[in-house]
């Protein structure tokens, strides 16, 4: 989610896999395994957005789409592509929300991985759903 091209994907892949590697020593066995993990790999990846400095592609998304085919699988396809278009537009920290909350991880999870209380993961993850749904909206997407 975090990058549009397959080549970059497989960079940042390496970037956390070199992390984990690098900081499996300071693991002290406070959380799960998963969870430090989870953490290792959302600060690798925030890190690397921001050293990579990318920006998101801001081409207006109904440009690409087709709205107009009736097929439920292709209705469905469309949907995913907005979804994911607009996670393109959040900022990193929005973007670690909605993937965390995509993997089933519950608030205190998510705040465990992130860093934050629980009461502001629930808040933030709140305000960044409805800021995907202003995205949607906004680049001609109907519910």
């Amino acid at each position: 989610m975090y990058m549009d091209e397959p080549e970059d994907r497989e960079d940042l892949f390496q970037e956390i896999v070199l992390q984990l590697w690098k900081s499996y020593g300071t693991f002290r066995g406070e959380s799960q395994i998963s969870t430090w993990m989870y953490r290792v790999a959302v600060n690798s990846a925030l890190t690397f957005f921001k050293k990579e400095k990318r920006k998101p592609d801001n081409t207006r998304m109904h440009d690409k789409m087709d709205l107009k085919d009736d097929n439920d699988e292709m209705h469905r396809e469309t949907q995913l592509d907005y979804f994911y278009k607009a996670v393109q537009l959040l900022n990193p920290v929005e973007k670690a929300l909605i993937f965390l909350f995509l993997e089933g991880q519950s608030h205190k999870e998510i705040s465990q991985n992130l860093g934050i209380t629980e009461v502001n993961a629930r808040v933030k993850l709140n305000r960044t759903k409805d800021k995907l749904q202003e995205i949607i909206k906004k680049q001609g997407y109907e519910f």
